[in-house]
């Protein structure tokens, strides 16, 4: 098959396309990088021509939510409007678990809309739920950060690496469109202060984590089942002190 990678040369993206690759299909990786933009829709139509399958595994630039909002909307309806031209018999799109729980936050109501245009589209397709990557660990340790301690909720938390997300969307690529959600995870559960604590001392970092009930994650009051999938998520196989000891 022919599949086109939106955002094929991030971090993903690019672990998506040589999944795809070694299963013998033709991957393409299209981003801003060679020269495809779906917001302005600069070389889409010339990179979706002939491709049996898009793949979105882009990101909002901004996390603020009015760019964020404008980001996935007019990306998603240039995505569709060309893939339904081009006759695309697959959309796979990856988003987040636990998105339609943390609306309150401008970033994720934008996912949100995404994933409603998607399906509401009449194409066939396939949205890829998965937890937060190891990658991001950090990422999340300085946005929680106040006063140098990282403030943050103990709830379960099911992180997985990136080369199995990657994985998890290349299968789902590779299959029948499933016009539903498919959710992956890590193959461990943690909590989410006792995981950041465990990263930032495998790295050095002295901030002190403290676990507060109260603390929002990323801006959002979260419950205890929030950020993990439920029972039939795919589980990826990488733990975290295989990934950890990948890093050094």
């Amino acid at each position: 098959m022919k599949v086109v990678v939106i955002g094929g040369t991030g971090l993903i993206g690019s672990k998506v396309v040589d999944k795809l690759r070694e299963h013998g299909h033709e991957a393409i990786a299209a981003a801003p990088k060679t020269g495809v933009n779906t917001l302005t829709g600069e070389g889409l139509a010339e990179a979706l021509d002939g491709a049996d399958v898009v793949v979105d595994v882009s990101n909002s630039p901004s996390f603020d939510d009015d760019p964020a909002m404008e980001f996935f909307r007019t990306a998603t309806t240039n995505l569709l409007e060309q893939s339904q031209k081009a006759n695309v018999k697959h959309y796979v799109a990856l988003s987040v678990v636990g998105t339609d729980q943390l609306q309150d936050s401008g970033y994720f109501r934008a996912k949100q809309a995404q994933e409603d245009m998607i399906a509401g589209s009449g194409q066939p397709y396939s949205i890829v739920h998965a937890t937060q990557f190891f990658e991001f660990v950090r990422s999340i340790s300085d946005f929680s950060t106040v006063d140098g301690e990282i403030h943050l909720p103990p709830v379960r938390f099911q992180p997985m690496a990136a080369d199995d997300v990657a994985a998890g969307v290349a299968r789902v690529a590779m299959g029948a469109p499933l016009n539903a959600v498919r959710e992956i995870a890590g193959p461990e559960q943690f909590r989410l202060d006792e995981m950041v604590r465990t990263a930032l001392a495998d790295k050095g970092d002295p901030r002190p984590v403290v676990a507060d009930e109260k603390a929002p994650y990323f801006g959002v009051q979260v419950t205890d089942r929030t950020l993990v999938p439920g029972s039939d998520a795919e589980l990826g196989g990488i733990t975290y002190t295989q990934w950890a000891a990948q890093q050094k």
